[in-house]
């Protein structure tokens, strides 16, 4: 079942200020609600399905919506300046410049604003993700951004030396800060947006005329594939690693230890580091009771600057600028049995398709079915099939893939994959009320209030008690298939 939950509060964005946004009244943001539900209501089929669910009584392992890396707290807009973006004939002045965030277990990053039009929410939690489940994707000058990011502020700390380049006739860090987000937001957003200050004006004009196209910088760890399956007995895997760690520790839960499950290498040696490209096994008893087990790696790294990061909730997606030496974990699953269908399921987030990959292996001698969203699917022993589940944009998702064995799987997250003015095209976008400045218009700071503070609707419980599900056509859902047959184990 999918469960669509309420509309995040907002607290704040990184880009709205004291500006035409404010002017935006309750009766505008009910009409533009509306509009979204007429819109939808013209879809043969379309599901709508309530905000409430009763918990089951399994409690199902949650898939992560991404395959590792750092995971960390926004903290707020730290260091910025001012710029002027011109849409629909209008002019508003906005906060420009580089956040910090707070990585769990250790770290902070420094992340400029790939997403000009969305808001932020203070305390947002964040993943580091593919440019691929993000509005980075298909983004045809994503590769600019990541080279305007290693060519400037905080990457580039001499501001002399980058003044002298933009010809510009000295830069503060406010002025560097906002000069290369409004260079950023040129090529994630399109905008038209330009500094107010002109030495800041200068370093994004440079910016945009230097810059570069760069491939998508790696994770800073990985696992492929994060979940695997097979029958009691073999070795389960493999689970290769890729990182930039120089090594990474591997734990796994005691529970599995004590059954005599244990992580190993290709060698069948129990393992508990590993570096890039070890491949890791879980060896399972022959006389082992079908279950599951997880090995949680972590080690300490900078991320790779270029890396993006997406929020579990509707929080504006970020792309790195800078990395203390930080935490990053990943996880991986593996699932067995004596005999039957032993399903793998894994999840993550499709931009180029609008929806959710659901990936589900089976390496038992029986087909695995399983229903989706009421839609019963089976993968043939010995396969991998990918569903790709087709979503609305900033749809909040929740379901559970199930199988024997009492296996469960929950998958769960928003799809957030357009900026706001791609999406506002059709006039379906909801704006909050009221977004004043964390600053003065045409001030600066470095150290003030972390984020803006918005107002808030009566719309919102009519936006919270709304949900739209699948598109459902001639009572199949629109799902998207890719089989494979599973390779042999090695």
């Amino acid at each position: 079942m999918l469960v669509v939950g309420p509309a995040p509060h907002v607290n704040g964005s990184c880009s709205k200020g004291n500006s035409v946004f404010a002017a935006f009244s309750a009766v505008s943001v009910r009409r533009r609600v509306a509009a979204r539900l007429a819109t939808a209501a013209l879809v043969p089929g379309l599901v709508v399905a309530g905000v409430f669910t009763t918990a089951g009584t399994a409690v199902a392992e949650e898939a992560p919506q991404g395959p590792g890396g750092a995971t960390a707290t926004m903290d707020g807009l730290k260091t910025y300046g001012t710029a002027i973006v011109r849409e629909n004939g209008e002019e508003q002045q906005v906060s420009a410049g580089l956040f910090e965030m707070s990585v769990e277990d250790g770290g902070m990053l420094q992340t400029y604003c790939v997403d000009l039009h969305n808001p932020t929410q203070r305390d947002a939690r964040y993943h580091e993700t593919p440019w691929s489940g993000t509005s980075l994707s298909g983004n045809k000058d994503a590769g600019r951004i990541r080279w305007i990011l290693q060519n400037s502020y905080p990457q580039v700390n001499d501001l002399a030396a980058l003044a002298e380049k933009a010809g510009a006739a000295g830069l503060s860090e406010q002025d560097a800060a906002a000069g290369t987000q409004v260079a950023i937001w040129r090529f994630s957003d399109g905008a038209d947006v330009e500094a107010l200050d002109p030495q800041a004006e200068k370093l994004a004009d440079y910016l945009q005329r230097s810059a570069r196209n760069l491939a998508e910088p790696a994770a800073s760890l990985t696992l492929d594939p994060p979940a695997v399956s097979g029958p009691a007995g073999e070795r389960l895997g493999p689970v290769t690693v890729r990182t930039n760690a120089d090594s990474v520790s591997v734990t796994q839960a005691a529970a599995a230890a004590a059954d005599g499950v244990k992580v190993v290498d290709e060698d069948g040696r129990a393992v508990t580091s590993a570096v890039n490209g070890s491949r890791l096994y879980f060896d399972v008893p022959d006389d082992a009771v079908a279950g599951s087990a997880e090995l949680t790696l972590q080690a300490s790294t900078t991320v790779p600057v270029g890396r993006a990061f997406a929020s579990e909730t509707r929080s504006q997606t970020q792309i790195l600028a800078g990395s203390s030496e930080s935490t990053v974990s990943a996880v991986a699953t593996a699932n067995w049995a004596g005999k039957g269908a032993i399903p793998a399921v894994s999840a993550q987030r499709n931009c180029a398709e609008g929806g959710v990959d659901i990936t589900a292996a089976n390496e038992g001698d029986e087909p695995f079915t399983f229903e989706l969203m009421g839609i019963k699917h089976t993968i043939a022993a010995g396969t991998t099939e990918t569903l790709t589940i087709p979503l609305q944009e900033d749809q909040a998702y929740d379901f559970t893939v199930k199988g024997p064995n009492g296996f469960e799987k929950r998958i769960k997250g928003v799809l957030d994959c357009a900026t706001e003015t791609a999406a506002g095209e059709s006039g379906d976008s909801v704006q909050t009320l009221s977004e004043p400045s964390p600053m003065t218009a045409g001030g600066t700071s470095t150290g003030g209030t972390d984020l803006a503070a918005t107002g808030s609707s009566d719309a919102t419980p009519l936006i919270a008690g709304i949900a739209i599900a699948l598109v459902v056509v001639g009572g199949g859902a629109m799902l998207l298939v890719r089989r494979k047959k599973t390779p042999p184990q090695e």
